[in-house]
């Protein structure tokens, strides 16, 4: 599975109704679960202060990522994504140790 570092912004659009906008993020944390239960959600966080999230997300490739993962999400349509793949670096102090 490739990672892959996702910016989301979500802008509901104006008059929307409230109950609509509730359903959707309930249903939201139902699949967020979801996500992460398979490991294709590693890890979410939102940046202080801000009204965006960042997350770590896998994925075989990004079109499996935008099409089968964040294209299932229930806010979706009202989300603007930036995608990065990234790799782990030699140095990352999380990977584990090759030799243990």
């Amino acid at each position: 599975m490739q990672e892959f570092l996702v910016e989301i912004t979500t802008h509901v659009p104006e008059g929307t109704d409230p109950a609509e906008v509730d359903r959707r993020r309930a249903a939201e944390a139902v699949r967020a679960r979801e996500l992460a239960a398979t490991g294709q959600l590693a890890r979410l966080w939102r940046p202080v202060g801000e009204l965006r999230s960042i997350g770590l997300w896998r994925a075989a490739d990004e079109a499996e990522l935008h099409e089968k993962v964040l294209g299932t999400l229930p806010l979706r349509p009202w989300m603007t994504l930036v995608v990065t793949p990234v790799e782990s670096h030699p140095n990352d102090p999380g990977k584990a140790d090759p030799t243990a």
